[in-house]
C-alpha cells in the first residue's frame, strides 16, 4: 500500500537497474537522513544548541545549521552533497539553512520504499519536481507585500526569523542593528537596487562592555592607529585622502648593481632616496589633507615631512576597509600621488577620533552625511558570546535585505509548508499513473518542518500535527496562517503572533532542497579512486558501508 492511497498496489517490475545501483540509492538515503537527524533538534524558538571542537582545541556553541555542518567532517560523498546545501543557501539567501536540510533528508527518506518497489528512479524525480512547481505556486499565492518603508513591519519579521537564536533575549536590539545598517547600505540606482551588506557593513567585535552598547556607526571604524604619537587623533571635519601606495622609496623591481668607490656615494643613495620621497610628499600636501590613509607603507621620512604639515598618517589599511572609507568619506582611492586632483579629497565625514577601546586604539570616522557603508560595533563579556551574536546578526542582515529587495512574506511556523502538502495532496488525485505516489509522498515531505517544530517544543506530536492538517483542510481564507507557536507548543494564527518569514526564502528552500534530492536519488553508483594494491589485489570499495 502507499502512503495516502487506498488502492491496493500491483507492482511490475519495470525497472533495469543493477542491485549495484540499487544499493548506492539506500546507502545516500542513509547518509543524507544521518546528517538531517543531526541538526533536527536546532529548529525553531525551544531549539537546543550543539557544542562544537574544532580540530584546535576551541569550542563553539550555536544552534545555527550552517555554523554546525560547517564544522562536521564527514566521509560519505552523499553526506557532503547534504552539507554543501547549507552553505548554498547561506550564500543565496542566509537564512533557512537547518529547514532545508531537513527538508532535503525527508525528501529522501521518503523515496526509499519506492526503491524496493522497484519504481525507475527517474519517475520519482519528475513527480519530485511537479511537486515542486505546485509547492512555489501555493507559496506565492498565499505572500503578502508590504512597504519597506514601515519599519515596524520590517522588524517583525526579523524579529520573528531570529526568534529562534541566541540573541532572541535582548528584545529588539540586533532587529535595530539590522535594520539600520540595511538601510545605510542600500542604493537605488534607477531603479536598480543594491544591496551589499559582505563588503559594506563590517562587524567589529570587541569583548568586554553590555551588549546593550552595541551600535550601527554613521560611519566606519578600524583597528589602526596613526604612525606617530604626535599626530593628531581627534579632527573635525577633516578633508582626507586615500592611498593605495607605497609612501616610500620604490626599489628597482629587476636586480641593480650599486657600486661605491667614495665615501660620499652612500650618503649621495640616501639622498635621492630622501628627494624620491620628498617629491611624493609635496605632491600629498599641495591638497592640504588633514589626513592621509594607504594601504602600504609609510617610511620614517614621509612621516616627518607629513608630520611637520600637521598631517595624520595610516597607514597598512585593508583593502575592504579603504572601500569602506571611501564610501562613507566621499573620496576616491588614488594609486598615484601625482594624479591628484581636488576632486579626489573626501569631506563628507565630520568627525575623526581614534579611540583605545578595551586593549587596542581604533580609528572612527563618524557623522558622516549619507554614509553608504557602516561598520557594526558588537560588545559582549566573552568571545563565545560575541561570535554567536555575531552569527545571529548575519542571519538578520540577510533576512532585512531579503525583504527590502522582495518585499513579499508568508506565514512561518511551520503554515506555510502544511499548506503546500495539503494543497499537493489535493492536486495529486489529478495526476494518473505511477507518478502519483511519489508526488504524494513529496506533498508528505513538507510536513517534516511543523511536525519537527512540535517534536522541539515537546507537545504531543501527533495531535498536534493532525489538528494543523485538518485546519489547512478547511475552505477558508484563514487556513493557510495557521502554524505551530514554537514557544507555547499549541496551533496559533501566524497573523495574531506575527511570526512571518521572506517569500525569497522559503523559495529557495523548497528549490534548494527538491532539487538536490533529485540529484541524489539520479546516482546509481558511486565510484572511488582506490589505490593500485587494492586493484591488484580485486577489492572494490564498499560504498554501503561508508562512514558518516
Amino acid at each position: 500500500m502507499i502512503p495516502g492511497s487506498s488502492a491496493p498496489v500491483i507492482v511490475l517490475n519495470t525497472n533495469t537497474q543493477s542491485d549495484d545501483g540499487k544499493r548506492a540509492q539506500l546507502a545516500n538515503i542513509r547518509a543524507s537522513r544521518a546528517v538531517a537527524d543531526i541538526i533536527r533538534t536546532t529548529l525553531g524558538p525551544k531549539s537546543m544548541l550543539k557544542m562544537l571542537l574544532d580540530p584546535m582545541g576551541g569550542i563553539v556553541m550555536t544552534n545555527d545549521g550552517n555554523a554546525i555542518l560547517r564544522e562536521i567532517d564527514v566521509k560519505h560523498p552523499a553526506a557532503k552533497s547534504m552539507i554543501e546545501l547549507s552553505r548554498t543557501q547561506d550564500d543565496e539567501v542566509g537564512d533557512g539553512t537547518t529547514s532545508v536540510i531537513i527538508l532535503a533528508g525527508e525528501l529522501m527518506t521518503v523515496a526509499e520504499p519506492f526503491f524496493t518497489m522497484k519504481i525507475h528512479p527517474i519517475i520519482i524525480v519528475s513527480s519530485y519536481f511537479k511537486a515542486l512547481d505546485y509547492a512555489l505556486k501555493v507559496a506565492e499565492k498565499i505572500a503578502r507585500e508590504i512597504s519597506i518603508e514601515n519599519h515596524e513591519e520590517i522588524a517583525e519579521v526579523i524579529h520573528s526569523c531570529i526568534g529562534t537564536k541566541f540573541s532572541s533575549r535582548w528584545g529588539s536590539l540586533i532587529v535595530d542593528l539590522a535594520v539600520k545598517a540595511v538601510k545605510a547600505v542600500f542604493i537605488n540606482r534607477n531603479g536598480k537596487k543594491e544591496i551589499d551588506v559582505k563588503r559594506y557593513a563590517k562587524v567589529e567585535k570587541i569583548p568586554g562592555g553590555n551588549l546593550e552598547d552595541s551600535r550601527v556607526l554613521t560611519g566606519v571604524m578600524f583597528n589602526k592607529d596613526v604612525t606617530h604619537p604626535k599626530m593628531r587623533r581627534f579632527i573635525q571635519n577633516p578633508r582626507i585622502m586615500l592611498l593605495d601606495c607605497p609612501l616610500e622609496y620604490k626599489k628597482a623591481e629587476s636586480m641593480t648593481n650599486v657600486e661605491m668607490t667614495k665615501e660620499e656615494d652612500f650618503a649621495e643613495i640616501l639622498r635621492q632616496e630622501e628627494e624620491e620621497v620628498c617629491k611624493l610628499c609635496h605632491a600629498i600636501m599641495k591638497f592640504n589633507p588633514d589626513i592621509v590613509i594607504t594601504e602600504k607603507g609609510v617610511s620614517d621620512i614621509a612621516q616627518h615631512f607629513l608630520l611637520k604639515q600637521n598631517i595624520s598618517v595610516i597607514r597598512r589599511v585593508r583593502k575592504t576597509d579603504n572601500n569602506r572609507i571611501a564610501r562613507v568619506s566621499g573620496a576616491t582611492i588614488v594609486n598615484r600621488p601625482e594624479e591628484l586632483q581636488e576632486s579626489d579629497i573626501g569631506t563628507k565625514c565630520k568627525r575623526f577620533e581614534i579611540k583605545l577601546v578595551g586593549d587596542e586604539y581604533y580609528t572612527f570616522m563618524e557623522e558622516c552625511e549619507d554614509p553608504k557603508a557602516c561598520s557594526i560595533l558588537l560588545r559582549g563579556g566573552t568571545k563565545d558570546v560575541l561570535n554567536e551574536i555575531e552569527r545571529n546578526l548575519q542571519d538578520a542582515l540577510s533576512v532585512a535585505r531579503n525583504i527590502i529587495l522582495d518585499p513579499k512574506l508568508v506565514p512561518g511556523g511551520g503554515a506555510t509548508e502544511m499548506h503546500v502538502a495539503t494543497e499537493l495532496t489535493k492536486i495529486a488525485n489529478t495526476i494518473e499513473g505511477i507518478e502519483q505516489w511519489p508526488f504524494i509522498a513529496a506533498a508528505s515531505a513538507f510536513e517534516v518542518i511543523p511536525r519537527t517544530l512540535a517534536q522541539n517544543c515537546g507537545c504531543n506530536v501527533i495531535r498536534i500535527v493532525t489538528e494543523l492538517r485538518s485546519k489547512h483542510s478547511e475552505e477558508s481564507k484563514d487556513a493557510p496562517y495557521w502554524g505551530i507557536d514554537g514557544n507555547e507548543g499549541k496551533l496559533a494564527d501566524m497573523r495574531v503572533i506575527k511570526i512571518w518569514e521572506p517569500l525569497v526564502v522559503k523559495k529557495q528552500t523548497f528549490k534548494t532542497a527538491v532539487e538536490s534530492a533529485a540529484m541524489l536519488l539520479r546516482i546509481d553508483n558511486v565510484v572511488s579512486g582506490i589505490s593500485k594494491k587494492e586493484k591488484r589485489q580485486g577489492a572494490a570499495p564498499n560504498i554501503e558501508d561508508a562512514e558518516i
